[in-house]
């Protein structure tokens, strides 16, 4: 790759929601943020090689955009001529500031609006705020490049026709708004770092990298929210073990095998810090902060037998109390039976049946449970129905051994 192919490259992932944000501001219509953007990145492919990579590189491709949306305005007829000219013109409207007025953070809200469904809300924000191509998203969500076309095409749309307010919630409204935005973000990361495909690999690490990317954006803007600093600190610490978790035959690795060696010292100690900034503040912790120092605390282990098993079930108790979800349950037991033995986890996880029948971490863990207290036929019935309701084939491959070794 050429010096003016990474400048290219480089301006794009850092300057692509600023300029997208920007023109969403000005024009008020994302349709024209989203083309006028490409069609300046497309301008830079073709003139930065021959005039060079202009100093600020990010004001080019701004300047550049606005230019390309005046031009598709003046080719419209369908918009009165004093708009045209309010827009043309730059005269921005006044208009209600959020408790943060930040554009990127203006652009970030509209996409994760509760009025959109939660696919549509990770598609539009991979699109309009990571630049992801239409066909990127589509591979990454394994949809119909047509299909994710016409998703992000309605959303754009609906936004459009129900007036969605381009701006960052007052602040009453922020910490539910940013819940929403987190929900996304977290969405993204747990598809990268667990596909639910047979059809794709089983770690995919370009959703996991721009879910980071996106959370750090968000930190940035937001730096006093303590779920968002929660948030980045629980994608680093999980990250940060990528490539212990899939072995070179295509098998999972469970946390208690993995080469620790393997983990990235850099993304753990910035993971680390973020959690202890987090508890000097002595706030109450939120469901991601708790999810961060649970992890925190696997990642300081040196080898699985220092793991503090005593501390990941009281922060799984604390979470509990905020987080009723049988999964928060399920994973409370598997840190009970390192503590307390397999039979006493086992009797918790077979009163979560009702509720966790059709997911396939349930009859694993059941599985593995049963295992150990020497119980090898009901076992292999439970391996066989966590197979079944697997989709990742990294884990098919993993429970499939384990399971093949009970015979």
């Amino acid at each position: 790759m050429t010096a003016v192919e990474e400048a290219i490259t480089r301006a794009h992932r850092d300057e692509w929601a600023r300029v997208v944000a920007s023109l969403a501001k000005r024009f008020g219509d994302l349709d024209i943020a989203e083309e006028s953007a490409a069609e300046a990145y497309a301008t830079a492919v073709e003139r930065w090689p021959a005039d060079g990579v202009p100093p600020n590189p990010g004001a080019w491709l701004t300047t550049t955009a606005n230019r390309k949306a005046i031009d598709r305005i003046r080719r419209e007829n369908k918009r009165d001529d004093k708009q045209k000219e309010a827009q043309m013109s730059y005269d921005d409207q006044p208009e209600p500031l959020g408790v943060i007025d930040d554009e990127r953070l203006r652009l970030i809200f509209t996409c994760c609006h509760p009025a959109l469904a939660m696919e549509t809300r990770v598609a539009l924000t991979l699109r309009m705020v990571g630049g992801l191509t239409v066909p990127e998203i589509a591979r990454a969500f394994l949809v119909q490049e047509t299909a994710m076309g016409q998703r992000i095409t309605r959303a754009k749309a609906k936004i459009k026709a129900a007036r969605i307010p381009y701006r960052v919630p007052a602040a009453e409204d922020l910490p539910s708004r940013v819940s929403g935005v987190l929900a996304v973000l977290f969405l993204v990361f747990n598809e990268g770092y667990l596909a639910t495909s047979a059809d794709t690999d089983p770690v995919r690490h370009e959703l996991t990298a721009e879910a980071i990317r996106l959370a750090r954006l968000i930190r940035a803007l937001l730096p006093a929210d303590g779920e968002v600093a929660g948030l980045l600190a629980l994608m680093l610490l999980t990250e940060a073990r990528r490539t212990a978790r899939v072995s070179q035959s295509g098998e999972l690795v469970a946390l208690d095998q993995q080469d620790r060696g393997a983990w990235d010292p850099t993304m753990i100690a910035e993971g680390h810090d973020l959690v202890r900034e987090r508890l000097a503040t002595r706030r109450p912790p939120g469901r991601y902060q708790i999810l961060a120092a649970i992890n925190a605390v696997h990642t300081s282990a040196r080898d699985v037998r220092d793991t503090d098993w005593s501390q990941v079930v009281a922060l799984y108790d604390q979470l509990a109390r905020i987080d009723h979800s049988p999964i928060v349950a399920l994973n409370r037991a598997i840190a009970v039976a390192e503590l307390d033995g397999p039979e006493v986890a086992l009797a918790i996880i077979d009163g979560l049946d009702d509720k966790l029948s059709a997911y396939h971490a349930y009859h694993a863990t059941r599985a593995d449970l049963l295992r150990r207290l020497g119980r090898s036929r009901e076992s292999r019935a439970a391996y066989d129905a966590a197979i079944e309701h697997a989709a990742n084939t990294a884990e098919i491959a993993y429970l499939t051994r384990r399971r093949d070794q009970l015979a």
